[in-house]
Parts: C-alpha cells; structure tokens; sequence
C-alpha cells in the first residue's frame, strides 16, 4: 500500500494506493454506484465496511446523467434513510459518480464527509483528487458544483480489471496529460512503456506518478485560482465538443484527447511546441486507439463555447497550452483569429 497526501489550508486528507483496506465509521454510511459497477464490486466494497448502518443508492450509468435529477435522487436516499452530520457517503464508480458524491456531500445539511473508491483509471488517477465537484447543464460540463475535499480517497488496480480497453484508454490520455504538462521524464517512461491490465507494476507506477503530481499541484492551489488550472489541458477544447455531442459520443478521455492535439495546434502556432513534440503526443494518444480529431460542423460557435469554461473570466478565455514536454502556459490574450485559424483546420 502506498499513501500519499493532499494538504490544503482546510483540509489534509490521504490517498491510498494499493488493495482496499478495511474502512469503519461509525455512523450511517450510504454508498452511492451505478448498475454496472455496482454489479461487480459491491459486495466487496460492503465485505470492507465496518458501520452500524448501509443503505445503497443507485442512480444511472453515464454522463447524460449527472444533472440535477440524479443528484435529487441521491438527496432523496439520503433523507429518507435519515442521514445526519456524522454521516458518510461513499462514492462507487468513475468520475460520473464521484462529481456526484462529492457534490451531494457537499450540500447535504450544509456538508458531511465523503470517500472516494474510484473504479475507473480516469476516475483514479484525476477525478477522485482534489476535491472538484460538480454536474452538468445545457450550458456546459461542471458548471455547477463546489469544491469539497473527501475524507479519503482509496485507489484498488483491482478495479481495473472489468474496464473496457475504450474505458482504459480514457484514463490513459489524463496520465499522458499530467506528463505532459509537469514531468518530462514521466512522459519518456509513457513513451517506453506501454501500460496494459496485465503488467500491473508498471500501471501502478503509472498511476502513482500521475496522483503525485495532482497531489502537489492541488496542495499548492487548492481552488484553481493559478497553477492548478493546468491540469485542464486539452479540456477547454474538450468540453466543448462534449457539449456538441450530447455527452454521448467520446469518452471524457476521449474528449480530452482531442482537446490537446487542439490545445498542442495551437501551441505550435505560438511556438510553444516544436514539431517532434506535437507528433510525439499524438502518437501515444493514438497507441491507445485514443481520437486525436473532431470535425467542427460550426467554427464561430464552437469558439463561443469556449466563454462558458470556468477558467474564463472578464470576457477572456484561458488556454493551457504545453510549453515543450513537461512545462505549461496559462494564455489569456490569444488573439482570437489565431485560434479561428487552428479550429478551421478541424472544420468539416
């Protein structure tokens, strides 16, 4: 078992690595999953509990579901089971699920405690640390939420056994993100070393790696008023073609991943990235069968999407962009028609 950990200025928190412990509390504890992840790992989650009273929550499986009804439907389990201040919530699931909790945690009675037992490498490795909450509305991803730090966070590769090879590469493109963007050496072992659900010492290296530099990164700024900005590379892009296509059609990974062959073109126009580099991340986005393109049917109103990203302010929109392999730039003044300039090459 490996344990690291985030220390903010309201909360310090661990985040364990490794097969999951037993956990006990000592109050009502209610878990929250989905159909498919609670088919397989429910009973092993409830095996490791220790508590005087469960109750289980399911809601729907995807992100066309984390919206304001789910997050109804979790209130309603919570206050029917009668949940007070000394309760728990567990999150069970991938991102969907843990922006959900977190969220609903964080509201509920004005805030109880909550754990993160991730069960996807997206969820494991980005989603489950920090503290982001949050669902989604017609205006864009994450709109609405709270930052609101779990009690713990427990990481079992074990989990991963069941992901899809799609569901596994999605959680592949947030590790190459974090290389990218902080850790050059990092990105060279990524290049070396091709992870895959067998080879668990190199995938658990992998994940540890890419939860460390989250670690520092929240530890530093925990509600993203600088440098944790950064860890949404490729997502300015991406959420908006997430909105574009309903949630429905790519993966958040996935979305990502065109996000920064986006973010990595526009880059380049800077000068922020050589050549080599660009090709470099497109090739191992692409090892995992990852999407490094989107047709943009609409070049204006794909830009104007772009205002309603958090990192937005005064009318100007953030990008992250890498600045050669391991470094980032926060960029408020690109001038839009060099970013019309770089969307056109995705256009229809």
């Amino acid at each position: 078992m490996t344990t690291l950990q985030i220390q903010t200025p309201h909360s310090t928190y661990p985040i364990h690595i490794g097969k999951l412990p037993t956990i006990a509390h000592a109050h009502k504890v209610l878990i929250v999953s989905n159909p498919k992840v609670a088919g397989l790992y429910l009973s092993q989650v409830l095996q490791s509990l220790e508590s005087k009273e469960v109750y289980v929550c399911i809601v729907p499986d995807g992100e066309q579901y984390k919206n304001m009804q789910s997050v109804e439907y979790i209130l309603e389990c919570a206050f029917s089971h009668r949940l007070d201040r000394k309760s728990l919530m567990i999150a069970l699931g991938g991102g969907v699920i843990g922006d959900m909790v977190g969220f609903v945690s964080g509201i509920y009675q004005r805030g109880i405690d909550f754990i993160q037992i991730p069960t996807t490498l997206l969820s494991q490795v980005d989603a489950s640390v920090g503290g982001k909450t949050g669902i989604n509305n017609e205006f864009g991803k994450n709109l609405i939420g709270l930052f609101h730090q779990p009690k713990a966070v427990y990481i079992d590769p074990h989990f991963l056994q069941t992901l899809s090879l799609r569901e596994f590469g999605a959680g592949v493109a947030e590790i190459i993100k974090m290389a990218v963007c902080f850790d050059k050496e990092f990105f060279a072992y990524l290049q070396n070393h091709t992870l895959n659900l067998q080879d668990t010492q190199s995938l658990v290296y992998a994940i540890t790696q890419a939860v460390s530099i989250k670690a520092k990164v929240v530890s530093s700024d925990e509600k993203e008023k600088g440098i944790r900005a950064a860890l949404n590379y490729g997502h300015t892009f991406g959420h908006a073609i997430e909105n574009l296509t309903d949630y429905k059609r790519y993966l958040h990974g996935e979305a990502v991943s065109i996000g920064m062959c986006m973010a990595n073109a526009l880059a380049y126009e800077l000068g922020f990235l050589q050549d080599n580099e660009v090709e470099a991340i497109k090739n191992l986005l692409e090892r995992y069968d990852l999407p490094t393109f989107f047709e943009i049917g609409n070049v204006l109103g794909f830009y104007e999407k772009f205002y309603l990203d958090k990192k937005s302010a005064d009318s100007k929109i953030m990008f992250i962009l890498p600045k050669g392999l391991g470094d980032v730039a926060l960029c408020e003044d690109v001038p839009k028609q060099k970013v019309l300039r770089i969307l056109s090459e995705f256009e229809k």
